[in-house]
């Protein structure tokens, strides 16, 4: 006790007493908290109070996955898709870089191939990462392609080390430890994935592994990364939840306890619980520099944290976007749904159809007298899209009049107004499908139809 180390804290100017060391805590048979993951039963959120401070780092930034987790639950990008969407990440991370890396896998020509036109673009951000399977074969290929870095899967909790593996933890740490130092002996960082972590045990396996990893960066003065992976979804943002489930926890005890520095902490989330989103901000705001993502959430099961969600939620946090160009995030969702097929549910924030839409009649009339009351902000500035009213019996002619003229991004001079022909027509139609006891809120298709079928009529033109 009288031995350990007071420092300074360069984050907080306050002095810290170095912590006790955690060795590791073998056990003969697997302690998989079955007290909070009963598997007959919804898993438990428990509480003891105890409250870590927040300390978010001086500099934040978003990785992306959508290349590596996010082709996992669909069909595989083509090498131009991915070339395309690489572009528009390095679009939208802006000059400041805050889109920092994209993963690749390299098992396939076609990824390899997509590896090496994306590494032609010259751009320093996104860096091209790469994720690969344990092994030296695989190392030699990432060094022959000139990566600087690579992700290594280091499952970490007793489901996995007992029931998958076959091993005991002391065994599983020494072979982490063993591929680590191969990676460390080709000149490759590597980025240890710690799967399933909020179900392992965080001081008996996962601070003393940490601080191994530690030890062999010091020892051969190569970065090696900390991803941290809530795999199922179970980790909860809630201060005084009980760890493993705790990211607060996860995050101070990697950083304090484990001596893990911000800028190596990378926090991975899934949308299991609904949580992925929130408990990527908890991470950066109790340490974490990165959070991985995946762009629209897309990933295995309910997906990863969406990467739009996140470029927003550093807007907030910070009171900038530092750069970034959020009007890529349209491009993107149109590209999606137009080039590759994928359909966007039409409420998804920020990239749905609908997601500014609205359908309330009392809430259309208060957009149309001014836009702040219902809209969460200036959405045609950053994202492209004007706020639009959905037509129904309630719309009245301006509510119609509004609905054409942003739907068709009309210039002042093009506009029109409640009195037009062409709003008189459409009105009179949408009252005829109301007369006849319609009660659903007419779809864009609909309107589209209507409208191009009026403009006939009248000999004009729109656009």
């Amino acid at each position: 006790m009288e031995n350990r180390k007071v420092y300074l804290d360069k984050h907080t100017n306050l002095l810290q007493l170095e912590e006790h060391m955690y060795p590791l805590v073998d056990v003969d048979t697997p302690n998989v908290f079955r007290n909070l993951f009963h598997y007959d039963e919804i898993p438990k959120i428990a509480f003891n109070d105890r409250i870590v401070p927040h300390s978010m780092p001086d500099e934040i930034w978003i990785t992306d996955t959508t290349f590596r987790d996010g082709q996992q639950s669909r069909a595989p990008y083509s090498t131009e898709q991915i070339v395309k969407i690489y572009d528009y990440f390095h679009q939208l991370g802006g000059p400041k870089g805050k889109i920092r890396q994209s993963e690749f896998f390299l098992y396939s020509k076609k990824d390899r191939d997509a590896v090496y036109k994306c590494m032609e673009k010259g751009y320093q951000f996104p860096e091209i990462t790469s994720w690969i399977r344990a092994n030296k074969k695989d190392f030699e290929l990432v060094k022959e392609i000139g990566m600087k870095e690579t992700g290594i899967l280091v499952s970490c909790s007793d489901y996995h080390i007992f029931y998958k593996m076959k091993m005991t933890r002391r065994e599983c740490m020494d072979h982490y430890l063993s591929v680590v130092r191969e990676c460390l002996e080709t000149g490759i960082s590597p980025r240890c994935h710690l799967e399933d972590i909020t179900r392992s045990d965080i001081y008996g396996f996962v601070i003393p592994f940490c601080l191994e990893l530690m030890n062999l960066m010091k020892e051969y003065q190569i970065p090696v990364k900390i991803r941290v992976c809530d795999t199922m979804g179970y980790g909860v943002n809630y201060p005084g939840a009980v760890i493993p489930r705790s990211i607060p926890g996860i995050i101070y005890g990697l950083r304090v306890h484990a001596g893990v520095p911000s800028e190596l902490i990378e926090f991975h989330g899934h949308n299991d619980f609904y949580k992925a989103v929130s408990n990527s901000t908890t991470a950066w705001l109790y340490g974490a520099s990165g959070v991985n993502c995946s762009l629209f959430g897309i990933g295995e099961r309910t997906g990863n944290t969406p990467l739009e969600a996140m470029v927003f939620e550093y807007a907030q946090l910070r009171g900038t976007l530092d750069g970034m160009d959020t009007k890529v995030i349209t491009e993107l969702a149109e590209y999606y749904e137009k080039e590759i097929g994928y359909c966007i549910p039409s409420r998804t924030p920020f990239v749905g159809k609908n997601f500014n839409v609205t359908r309330a009649g009392i809430h259309a009339d208060g957009l149309l007298k001014n836009e702040e009351i219902y809209n969460i902000f200036d959405t045609e500035k950053f994202l492209g899209k004007p706020p639009l009213v959905a037509v129904s019996n309630t719309s009245g002619l301006a509510g119609i009049a509004h609905w054409i003229n942003t739907w068709f991004c009309l210039s002042k001079e093009k506009q029109v107004d409640k009195n037009s022909e062409l709003v008189r027509m459409v009105k009179a139609w949408v009252d005829k499908e109301y007369e006849s006891g319609r009660v659903t809120v007419l779809t864009d298709e609909e309107l589209l139809q209507v409208i191009d079928d009026a403009c006939k009529t009248l000999g004009i033109e729109l656009v």
